[in-house]
């Protein structure tokens, strides 16, 4: 199995995929690929108009992608699809059309078969067993909480330390312990924007400069950096 799962898609001040595209060239490697892109997590913009965000970037380092959407067929499409791209947005829209089109398990089944599998932010959440660790907002019944489980911990995008001046709520840490209260048996790894996990070989590597904070009820919430071993998580 190969996964690419990022925190997030964009860094502040830069292009759009420019931070991650030269990990994502690296790991599908020199022969071009063209990908099957799943936007269903555009909620406020096309489709169409994410697949072409998402191609300038992927050409611009000799891949292609193309839209699930404008298959007639989606299963046969993820049948055949020499790599699988999930793009961020609203991680409960993602999940309800999957759902709605029964393809978790076609993926799923793809994925374990060796295809490459690219995600960032709710791309990445739904590689997870559910996705209960996402940040964002329930804006549409999804049908069901369980995801393709690539991967047997959770992931918390865009994870951060503390809340921005002057907001009183929870801070992520905080939530991320509500869930460990009702899931006491699951780490969940606080992904920090401009990381990433690399899953290769059966082992999992952090990409980035920044820190990866892990989490399991019982214990003292704890940071690792790349390089570090992983692989208890798996």
């Amino acid at each position: 199995m190969k996964l690419l799962l990022l925190s997030n898609s964009t860094m502040q001040g830069e292009p759009y995929l420019d931070y991650p595209k030269n990990e994502i060239k690296n790991f599908l490697g020199n022969k071009p690929v063209k990908a099957l892109f799943i936007p269903f997590a555009a909620v406020t913009f096309s489709f169409d108009l994410y697949c072409e965000k998402v191609e300038e970037r992927f050409a611009e380092v000799g891949h292609h992608i193309v839209g699930i959407h404008t298959f007639a067929d989606p299963v046969k499409a993820i049948n055949d699809a020499e790599a699988i791209v999930v793009g961020g947005g609203n991680t409960w829209q993602l999940v309800r059309m999957l759902h709605d089109q029964n393809l978790m398990e076609p993926i799923r089944k793809k994925v374990l078969d060796g295809t490459p599998y690219i995600g960032w932010s709710a791309g990445s959440n739904i590689a997870c067993p559910t996705l209960r660790t996402t940040n964002d907002m329930p804006i549409i019944d999804p049908r069901g909480f369980d995801c393709i489980n690539l991967i047997p911990f959770q992931i918390n995008p865009h994870y951060l330390d503390a809340n921005p001046e002057g907001h009183g709520g929870e801070t992520r840490e905080q939530r991320i312990g509500e869930f460990l209260e009702i899931n006491p048996n699951m780490y969940v790894a606080g992904l920090r924007e401009g990381t990433m996990f690399k899953l290769e070989n059966k082992n999992l590597e952090l990409i980035g400069s920044r820190k990866c904070r892990i989490f399991k009820k019982g214990e003292e919430p704890f940071e690792l950096s790349a390089g570090d071993d992983f692989n208890f998580l798996l």
